[in-house]
């Protein structure tokens, strides 16, 4: 594993990772994608349950909408949140997220439906993909900002890793599930009951979160700054005038990261099935196995960064991306080798950003301001990029002009690449 820090001695003890405080600080946020990238993939199933049933594609559409309308809470949940985190510790806050998740994940497994209740359906399913979203929201800061906080400077490529990790498992267990769900429970179970299992499976998640997270000590660097984040007035004015760059940065990465995220992992599955005709069976197949390498590659990713830099790996993401998405889009059809294709080559260029999302975030801002400075900055980019991205490519399939949502993504990867080639180089660095 390599050597510690400032000690090349041949006696020198061998770095041994935290492997239990990674996992307890990573399953929240394993939890959360959970819980969000299964409401994607199954609201072909459920979509008519909460909306009238007369017409499918405006129900699609409808389900979708509140998909988005939850990312918009996102920005006040990393404000919120963030904020609370640099104020009381990232233990509290991290507690609070997973509490709001799971609530909600329990929520959507009993929520009844349009048929029983009318328009109460919906208003309840808003209600729930809004806790949702301030719990997601203050999640991935505060997350980020304790793996990067417990990590020594040259591993903190290794360290951040883990963050996708628990999210790569995360969602290969939920494109599994829907694979088994699909494979071996016919079209009207899966309708009348079969899509509030992951859900219920979600709310159980997260009480074994929580418990794995209550002992869970506070980061050394919080308690050395305590008490400054309180003297800062405005804070996210703060954050705008001090550290201008920064904002630019986490925006410019973070429009690009999202739309690729919500693209393999939410959009392209009821695309694939409703729009191009795909199995959904072969359609969950594909996503499982292109996951399984997403979550193979996050560590080595992470440690190339660790030991080759940062910005060679985000440089081949973003130019990769801009050149491939197209073509690959091609590939989206009845077939199951073009959705291998698609989601493999796909995921295998994501994990280049994933891998070491954590590490550039958390060495962008000062301690003080960690929590609120990504959780604000980076949510309301999602809100607006990720948030919208199953909803525009479901209408743009509609009126035929599917590619343009590609082309869309091809050219946020070309701004990504001009970002990138302006952030400095932080391997290494401690952080302030």
């Amino acid at each position: 594993m390599g050597r510690t820090i400032g000690d090349t001695s041949a006696t020198s003890p061998v770095h041994r990772l935290p492997v239990r405080k990674l996992v307890a600080a990573s399953i929240g946020n394993a939890i959360e994608w959970y819980d969000w990238t299964i409401y994607a993939i199954f609201s072909i199933y459920f979509a008519h349950s909460f909306f009238p049933a007369e017409n499918e594609g405006l129900a699609q559409i409808n389900t979708f909408a509140a998909f988005a309308l939850a990312f918009f809470f996102r920005p006040l949940g990393g404000l919120l949140i963030g904020r609370l985190a640099d104020v009381r510790g990232r233990r509290p806050a991290m507690l609070l997220t997973i509490l709001l998740m799971a609530g909600g994940s329990v929520v959507l497994a009993v929520l009844p439906t349009y048929e029983q209740v009318g328009w109460l359906a919906p208003a309840l399913l808003l209600l729930a993909r809004i806790a949702q979203g301030l719990s997601i929201g203050g999640e991935v800061s505060n997350a980020s900002a304790y793996l990067g906080e417990i990590a020594p400077p040259d591993r903190r490529g290794r360290y951040a890793s883990f963050f996708y990790i628990s999210t790569g498992t995360a969602v290969l267990a939920a494109s599994l599930l829907g694979f088994g769900l699909a494979r071996f429970m016919d079209a009207d179970a899966l309708d009348a009951y079969g899509w509030r299992i992951p859900f219920a499976i979600g709310g159980l998640l997260g009480l074994a979160g929580l418990w794995l997270r209550r002992s869970l000590a506070e980061t050394e660097l919080f308690e050395r700054t305590e008490g400054r984040a309180r003297r800062i007035p405005h804070p996210l004015l703060t954050t705008l005038r001090q550290h201008p760059s920064a904002v630019g940065q986490v925006v410019g990465l973070t429009m690009l990261s999202t739309l690729c995220y919500y693209t393999f992992f939410s959009a392209l599955t009821p695309f694939a099935t409703g729009s191009r005709g795909a199995d959904d069976v072969d359609v969950f197949l594909a996503l499982s196995v292109g996951t399984a390498l997403f979550v193979a590659l996050q560590y080595p990713m992470g440690a190339l960064s660790d030991r080759f830099g940062r910005r060679p790996q985000l440089l081949v993401w973003s130019a990769g991306t801009a050149v491939l998405i197209v073509p690959l889009s091609a590939l989206i059809g009845p077939g199951l080798p073009g959705l291998l294709t698609v989601f493999c080559v796909g995921l295998a260029l994501y994990t280049a950003m994933t891998s070491i999302a954590p590490a550039i975030m958390s060495e962008l801002f000062p301690t003080e301001l960690r929590g609120l400075g990504i959780g604000a900055w980076y949510n309301l980019t999602v809100a607006v990029f990720g948030g919208t991205a199953p909803l525009v490519i479901s209408a743009l399939a509609e009126w035929g002009w599917s590619v343009a949502f590609f082309c869309y993504v091809a050219v946020a990867a070309a701004v990504a690449f001009v970002v990138v080639l302006m952030v400095p180089e932080t391997r290494g660095t401690e952080l302030s």
